[in-house]
């Protein structure tokens, strides 16, 4: 379970805060940059000792477990450099009233980003089907007064009912309900909705934007949902993480047959817009 300390008991002191104000300052798009972030952070985690850290990132409260989740250390030590392109682009796009999808939450970096800049009107599902990291998504939502962001514990698949996860213990971001590393040393069973059953269950009409990062598997979630879902379901905005070489079919190629346009390609994801 997630620590239960109030919000504010880890927060950074010492050579660790100074650490983490400096990695803030560095240059995303600079290799020395990078590389000065990465050595800087190995020193600060080895301070820590296994404790978390308290911070604000992105507008949010957040605690922090930089151990064995890559989203966790980058968003604690480098959140410039935490997808940077695709944040600038849910923020350009997405109104006060906007509905968000986050399938494959993690910790809740993007769900609370997208929360910060909304409003009171939004409506944001925040999906993550790994208890504990599930644990620390509740702990983060509840440390902010958004009130605009449901969590759900569950896997969003091809289909309903249960499914094995693979965990994946030096990056807890890359479990996945294929075993898509050579790391996957435990597997655990979680239950399992497909996207369109999600939308009814939680009545949703309308979907502005979804970020779908779910290791390999976003074209067997995405197939039978452009496939049964209205029209008037299909997101406007799609970010997916880029698993070209995991999937089992030409993701891009079936959304363009379904009206989307890629109008990014970053270093991890897929941005795809729907057209018309």
């Amino acid at each position: 379970m997630t620590d239960s300390q109030p919000y504010g008991t880890y927060a950074p002191t010492g050579i660790v805060a100074r650490i983490a104000r400096r990695t803030q300052t560095l240059d995303e798009h600079s290799w020395r940059g990078r590389r000065m972030a990465m050595l800087l952070r190995r020193i600060a985690i080895s301070l820590l000792r296994g404790r978390p850290l308290d911070v604000e990132r992105y507008g949010a409260r957040m605690r922090l477990h930089p151990y064995n989740n890559n989203c966790e250390k980058k968003v604690l030590f480098t959140p410039q450099f935490f997808d940077s392109e695709e944040r600038a682009l849910l923020k350009a796009r997405l109104s006060d009233d906007a509905v968000f999808l986050d399938v494959g939450a993690n910790i809740g970096a993007y769900t609370l980003f997208v929360a910060g800049f909304t409003g009171p009107r939004a409506r944001i599902l925040a999906v993550e089907p790994q208890p504990d990291v599930f644990d620390r998504l509740i702990y983060n939502i509840g440390q902010n007064p958004f009130g605009t962001v449901k969590a759900i514990a569950c896997a969003v698949a091809d289909r309903a009912g249960e499914l094995t996860l693979f965990i994946d213990p030096r990056n807890r971001g890359e479990s996945s309900v294929k075993i898509v590393g050579t790391h996957k040393s435990a597997a655990i069973r979680v239950p399992s909705v497909t996207l369109l059953s999600l939308c009814r269950s939680e009545g949703i009409e309308r979907i502005d934007a979804i970020k779908l990062d779910v290791e390999g598997a976003e074209d067997l979630i995405l197939e039978p949902f452009l496939r049964e879902a209205p029209e008037s379901l299909r997101p406007t905005l799609l970010i997916v993480e880029n698993g070209t070489d995991q999937w089992q079919l030409d993701l891009p190629g079936l959304l363009e047959g379904y009206g989307y346009r890629r109008i990014a390609q970053t270093r991890l994801n897929l941005v795809f817009e729907r057209v018309g």
